[in-house]
């Protein structure tokens, strides 16, 4: 597909304005440690992460025009560049870093250096730019008006409109000021509890309830109802069909992997040793079956790469400059030599050459499944899932086995979710910039340098959150690790129940076969129904704006975006107050932890109708700011 020549940046090539400055530096690596830390939270609490772009491009509209009384577009879209990198980090190392602490403590061994997950972090973000830079012109150019890109697109629109007035960011903080307050009553000051869970009794085997926690409406509004009706039809599934049978038919016999008899087991109980298998299965079935759907795209996409490799400098348009590909070849190079050489990536020479080439293939996947379904539908878990099983087995192969070949496994495994999730990110920065008329060589400069912020701290957080809660625990379920953990030692031990994998697997087939999103599906499969209820409500809340009657489209489409600023305030708000939680419940006081001190649960507890009475001004607060007119 040809590049559309009738297309003009809103900055030309000729005119050169203020971009890569200290200033835009600066705030887009607070913006990327702040946004990394609250999508770590996040995805390690509901097993999904957002995109980080449009709250980043508000948040920079609002410094640099209103604080700084700045007038340049292109320095706070290098904001919403350096910014949004820090949650791709946190995407990637979430997925399955975790899996290291899980084992040091299964294994009664030291957890992973600080260090160690820096350079993973740093290596896997670094390649993931880097494969991008060639990708730009097939898919970023020639593509233009092909290929979508939502969430790159969107950006440009509200950087845009930011021409007008910053006062979009007052939406944002307003979001993020009332989740970090009500969070910190939830979780901190514990008034009222933040999952709502009733023991259906008369129905054995089944429980209801919801997550109170407002990410999760974020995360449903964002998403839309269709989205959080696929999660919700997975977890109505598990919990109202699938345990309920568990717990009829089995009664008093044990079951493996359970070890007591299910007659005498909860639901939650249920979930923790049948469901969560099935639920693997589907999501590991469901990753796979996306990877095959885009083998067409893949094949188009890496003959149009390969095109536009000796292309380099031959336009001197500032728009049109990328880095040099001599220089990204002979980097690229060198960090395959150090994966084999450093001891933090367990795996010789041709691991090494193998992890590079199959991460090329994946951030080639990633940057064409975001341009058509955007970063959220993104299956980066899935090719994760992917690449453990094949390395996994190959390590076993080779007589790799053991905790050494576990952990090769994982850091393979990590360095390639870390490319896909980063080469998706970049591809959406990059069409914002192409839209606005950025340089590509600076937005990619901007790109690393997130990356590096990011790859520092997100060490600190996950040795943080692990510290204050433990993955795998209420608090932090962690599912995509939890999930990549029993992959990897499912394939290298044989101790996994094939049969209940098997089963999900076979579930996520029927979903495909009834045209229904199976990622989703799966992932409301495998997660409790009482966080896809809550994703849900914030699914409904867009429904109900979307089909309000007698409202003009543009004040529909306003109405809409107003909501989507203040859901990403309400997922950048909780986040940030669950890392301070975890933060005072690590900090000793005598016997106690400070968090343990603050607790006023035994003096008032508004039990479970506060929750729910909590939860519904919340959903009001939505809706009173969605409708809202902008000034």
């Amino acid at each position: 597909m040809k590049q559309e020549k009738s297309f003009k940046p809103f900055v030309p090539a000729e005119r050169v304005l203020p971009e890569f400055t200290v200033a835009s530096i600066v705030i887009g690596i607070l913006l990327a440690v702040v946004f990394g830390g609250a999508n770590a939270y996040l995805g390690l609490r509901v097993g999904m992460t957002v995109s980080a772009s449009i709250p980043a491009a508000v948040i920079a509209m609002g410094v640099i025009r209103v604080i700084l009384r700045k007038d340049s577009i292109l320095e706070s879209n290098m904001v919403q560049t350096i910014g949004s990198a820090g949650e791709s980090v946190a995407a990637g190392a979430i997925f399955t870093l975790p899996v290291l602490f899980m084992w040091a403590e299964q294994w009664e061994t030291l957890p992973p250096s600080f260090w160690t997950i820096t350079i993973i972090a740093l290596f896997g973000g670094v390649l993931g730019i880097l494969f991008m830079v060639p990708l730009r012109r097939a898919l970023i150019v020639q593509e233009h008006g092909v290929l979508p890109y939502p969430e790159g697109t969107a950006c440009a629109e509200v950087l845009l409109a930011g021409e007008e007035g910053g006062s979009k960011a007052s939406t944002v903080f307003a979001g993020l000021g009332i989740a970090a307050a009500y969070k910190f009553v939830a979780d901190g000051l514990k008034l009222f509890p933040s999952e709502v869970h009733y023991e259906l009794n008369a129905y054995k085997g089944s429980g209801a309830g919801v997550d109170v926690l407002p990410a999760l409406i974020g995360v449903g509004y964002i998403c839309g109802p269709k989205i959080s009706s696929y999660m919700l039809a997975g977890g109505v599934l598990a919990w109202f069909v699938l345990m309920p049978l568990l717990s009829f038919f089995g009664q008093d016999a044990v079951l493996f992997p359970g070890t007591d008899p299910i007659s005498s087991m909860d639901s939650f109980t249920i979930w923790t040793k049948y469901i969560r298998y099935i639920g693997a299965g589907a999501v590991a079935a469901g990753g796979i079956i996306s990877l095959i759907k885009s083998l067409p795209l893949i094949v188009r996409t890496f003959g149009q790469a390969l095109k536009g490799y000796g292309k380099g400098e031959a336009s001197m348009l500032r728009t049109d400059k990328d880095l040099p590909m001599r220089g990204i070849l002979l980097v690229i190079l060198a960090m395959a030599v150090l994966i084999w050489l450093l001891p933090a990536f367990p795996v010789n020479l041709l691991g090494a050459v193998l992890i590079v080439v199959f991460g090329f293939f994946f951030a080639t996947v990633s940057s064409r499944m975001v341009g058509l379904v955007g970063s959220s539908n993104n299956p980066v878990s899935g090719m994760a899932i992917a690449t453990l099983l094949f390395s996994t087995m190959a390590l076993k192969a080779t007589g790799s086995v053991g905790h050494s070949g576990m952990i090769g496994a994982i850091a393979i495994g990590s360095i390639i979710c870390m490319i896909a999730a980063i080469a998706g990110d970049t591809s959406q920065d990059l069409k914002t910039g192409y839209i606005l008329g950025a340089t590509p060589r600076r937005q990619q400069i901007g790109e690393l340098i997130g990356v590096g912020a990011s790859a520092v701290t997100i060490g600190g957080v996950l040795y943080l959150l692990h510290t204050a809660w433990g993955y795998g625990s209420t608090q932090l379920p962690a599912p995509q690790a939890t999930l990549m953990k029993m992959v990897v030692e499912g394939v290298m031990e044989g101790n996994l129940p094939w049969v209940l994998v098997i089963a999900g697997a076979g579930i996520a087939i029927m979903a495909e076969i009834l045209r229904m999103p199976v990622l989703p599906f799966a992932v409301g499969l495998y997660l409790p129904v009482h966080l896809s209820a809550g994703i849900m409500a914030g699914g409904l809340v867009r429904l109900y704006l979307e089909k309000k009657k007698n409202l003009p489209e543009e004040h529909k489409k306003g109405m809409i975006e107003r909501g989507v600023l203040y859901c990403s305030g309400l997922i950048a708000g909780e986040g940030l107050v669950g890392i301070l939680l975890a933060v005072l419940a690590i900090i000793p006081i005598g016997a106690v932890t400070l968090g343990e001190k603050i607790d006023l649960s035994e003096i008032l507890n508004l039990g479970n109708i506060g929750g729910l009475a909590a939860f519904a001004l919340l959903i009001w607060s939505l809706i009173l700011f969605a409708k809202r007119k902008a000034k």
